[in-house]
């Protein structure tokens, strides 16, 4: 047995709270935009390379994939015009995976139309609801920062 010291029960509930509201999450995201051109997999991979471009290996990993299944959207994704393989500055033997200018506007018009529609769901919430969704997203961004090192 390991001499790991397991958290208290009232945190590992928590935990367990949060993971389901997160997967809860997952699920309505990908909901948002049934009428849009790209898949949720296909938009959260363009959403990855929003500044310098990403590896092959990092997308994959982002995804929760393996690198030949990320490889597949890539390929799908440069047919598209959405992306294009540039070497990578930091190593000769890799390249980096970034958006097109086709490609940035995609994410840009996914996200007004997501937008749009988070909008009028949150617009149901009461103003305290809306202040303390608000209050929690530095939370929620400080624990996603922990995960993305």
């Amino acid at each position: 047995m390991s001499d790991v010291e397991l958290p208290p029960a009232s945190l590992q509930n928590l935990a367990q709270d949060f993971r389901e509201a997160l997967r809860h999450s997952v699920y309505l995201v990908r909901r948002l935009d049934n009428e849009g051109e790209l898949s949720a997999a296909q938009l959260s991979t363009l959403k990855m390379l929003l500044h310098d471009g990403v590896r092959v290996g990092e997308i994959a990993r982002n995804l929760g994939v393996k690198v030949p299944s990320a490889t597949e959207q890539i390929i799908k994704l440069e047919k598209a015009d959405l992306v294009r393989r540039d070497p990578d500055p930091d190593d000769s033997r890799a390249v980096r995976v970034v958006l097109t200018a086709e490609g940035r506007a995609a994410v840009d018009s996914a996200n007004e139309r997501r937008n749009a529609v988070m909008a009028k769901i949150l617009v149901t919430l009461s103003d305290s609801e809306r202040q303390a969704l608000a209050a929690a997203l530095p939370v929620i961004e400080k624990i996603n920062s922990t995960v993305q090192n």
